[in-house]
């Protein structure tokens, strides 16, 4: 076990020595600069490859719907701890939007449309718990309507009481679904195929809970020293590179959701559609219901209002993402065309990405 946690020792080697040289690496110019950018970024994907490792283990052995609120819970708290940082020590207003936008486009056009894809070539139509889906869009067209649609037209004059109230009823949007999630309606989220019995893993099985716990949130703790070092090589390598606005956004996005998109295709690829729903939606509601507070906090207490308003692109690319969920999951079960169908929307959003400079 200890072989397996070497990220975690080179991320705390990595975020020493960062700390002692991010000055003179900043003055080192284009070469130090960008090496220095790449080797924290690579760390701190190896960090979220053990979170995800740990946050699995965790699900295996708590069950449905816990495993995945495991999962898509660490990646949220890795999503806003690197958020959190990068927005104190940069000068982009709009990089919590952007990240937010970006997790849910790769949420559910990248993780949604990528399995169906290749658990749809191996397995046909994969079925899953309709109720789960349903779940799911309708709170994430409510939450994306209240935190990122409506704030374009709120007056400036009274932008602290709307970040008050969306503070309010994110956190009550979410305490409600976490309830049905896991009392009332437990089983909405749960798909079990007739004859399916599932295998624990001996090994998993060997290790303590607690080790995985605290594995887990050493793991998030190491992410967020880092990317205060990452926030310091963020504006010199933007600069220095030329890297389009909505870069640093879609990096924090991709990385938070490192742990679920290899879950999600390893799941897709067992034939566990319902696993990678609960991960792809869940993972998109948790990140509006529990991201959008934080900000608005940081934007309250700093006095300063951070604009959570969607350009007309986004918002466009929205609602087809909500659309295009909406009648490919309405009949419990996907299959490759509805997979491309995602994908073809995600290809759109990295185009633009990179066109919209």
């Amino acid at each position: 076990m200890l072989k397996k946690e070497l990220p975690l020792l080179l991320a705390a080697v990595t975020a020493v020595v960062g700390f002692a040289v991010e000055h003179a690496l900043i003055e080192s110019g284009a070469v130090g600069v960008g090496s220095a950018f790449l080797v924290i970024v690579g760390v701190i994907v190896a960090i979220s490859m053990r979170v995800a490792h740990h946050a699995e283990v965790l699900a295996e052995r708590f069950g449905e719907p816990y495993g995945t609120m495991i999962l898509t819970s660490s990646a949220v708290i890795v999503e806003v701890v690197m958020l959190a940082i990068l927005m104190m020590n940069s000068e982009q207003p709009t990089l919590a939007r952007d990240t937010v936008y970006a997790a849910v486009m790769i949420d559910i056009n990248g993780i949604i449309g990528i399995a169906a894809i290749i658990g749809g070539l191996r397995h046909g139509e994969q079925k899953y718990n309709l109720d789960a889906s349903n779940s799911y869009i309708a709170m994430l067209l409510v939450s994306l309507g209240i935190s990122m649609f409506i704030p374009d037209f709120v007056p400036a004059e009274s932008w602290q009481m709307y970040s008050v109230f969306t503070i309010v009823i994110m956190l009550i949007l979410y305490g409600v679904f976490l309830r049905i999630q896991t009392v009332e309606h437990r089983y909405f989220f749960r798909y079990q195929k007739l004859g399916a019995v599932v295998e624990p893993c001996a090994e998993h099985a060997a290790t303590p809970i607690a080790a995985h716990v605290g594995l887990l949130v050493l793991s998030v703790v190491l992410i967020g020293v880092l990317a205060e070092i990452l926030s310091v090589l963020l504006e010199p390598a933007a600069q220095i590179f030329s890297i389009p606005a909505a870069i640093p956004a879609v990096m924090i996005a991709l990385i938070s959701a490192g742990p679920e998109i290899l879950t999600a295709m390893r799941a897709a690829l067992r034939d566990e559609m319902q696993t990678v729903i609960n991960i792809a939606l869940g993972a998109s509601l948790a990140t509006v219901l529990l991201t959008v507070p934080v900000i608005e906090l940081i934007a309250l207490f700093s006095g300063t209002r951070i604009d959570m308003g969607i350009t007309s692109v986004q918002a466009a690319m929205l609602l087809l993402t909500l659309l295009a969920a909406m009648i490919n999951l309405h009949d419990g079960e996907t299959n490759v065309l509805e997979g491309v169908v995602l994908f073809a929307l995600f290809a759109t959003f990295v185009v633009l990405t990179f066109a919209l400079v």
